[in-house]
């Protein structure tokens, strides 16, 4: 591997701190290769300088059947607000992501007391299937990184059998998906050193700056006929 030159690519008045990345998982197995696959990013983020943390689902409730200051709520906003990139891996279940994996994702909203946990971040997604590959979780979380306005990176990773893929240790193997998760967190080290000291111009939008926050809550409270 090589590591990133962040000459290349950040911003002149970059704050030079390592770059903080939040990694979410979507599965409360015991052994979830989905959380494995986590923790081989966790590793290649540390590798290139990363402060990377592993966000625990365990305990998070379903949305709305808890306040937002349940204990795993709370943590799980404030790892939000404290990254400046994500990385969301999945399992395919019927399809389609998983549920514990949307409601992490539901949990945060689109602006938070005037800050806004995910606008204008980063985020790689990837996926884990017990079958023949497939790609409908990752085309899932794409469209949920846009609509949380996130700067999702081209590259992605769909782990075919992953139970064939991780050694007793719980290590990934050498092979053509190991070397697709080191691409991904290359690509997504790039961007987040590229994006957070510019992320304030890339999401300053004229339809915001138009509208007073009165304007918006008429707007969309109003009555449907």
């Amino acid at each position: 591997m090589q590591p990133v030159d962040p000459g290349l690519y950040a911003a002149s008045d970059d704050p030079g701190h390592a770059p903080r990345i939040l990694l979410l998982y979507g599965s409360l197995r015991a052994r979830s290769f989905s959380r494995l696959v986590a923790e081989e990013a966790q590793r290649l983020l540390a590798w290139h300088g990363c402060e990377a943390r592993l966000f625990d689902p365990r305990g998070l409730p379903l949305v709305d059947a808890e306040p937002v200051d349940h204990p795993k709520v709370r943590e799980l906003r404030e790892a939000a607000m404290w990254s400046e990139g994500m990385i969301w891996v999945s399992p395919e279940r019927h399809g389609a992501m998983t549920g514990i994996m949307k409601t992490q994702i539901d949990w945060l909203p689109l602006s938070l007391g005037g800050v806004r946990p995910t606008q204008g971040k980063t985020l790689a997604v990837m996926q884990v299937c017990g079958g023949s590959q497939s790609f409908n979780a990752v085309n899932q979380l794409r469209i949920l990184g846009r609509w949380m306005r996130m700067v999702t990176i081209p590259n992605q990773s769909s782990v075919a059998r992953a139970f064939a893929e991780f050694g007793e240790d719980d290590r990934m193997k050498p092979s053509s998906y190991y070397n697709r998760i080191v691409d991904v967190v290359e690509e997504l080290v790039k961007f987040t050193w590229m994006v957070r000291g510019r992320a304030g111009p890339l999401v300053d939008r004229y339809s915001e700056r138009v509208e007073t926050t009165a304007q918006t809550s008429a707007r969309v409270n109003q009555r449907s006929i």
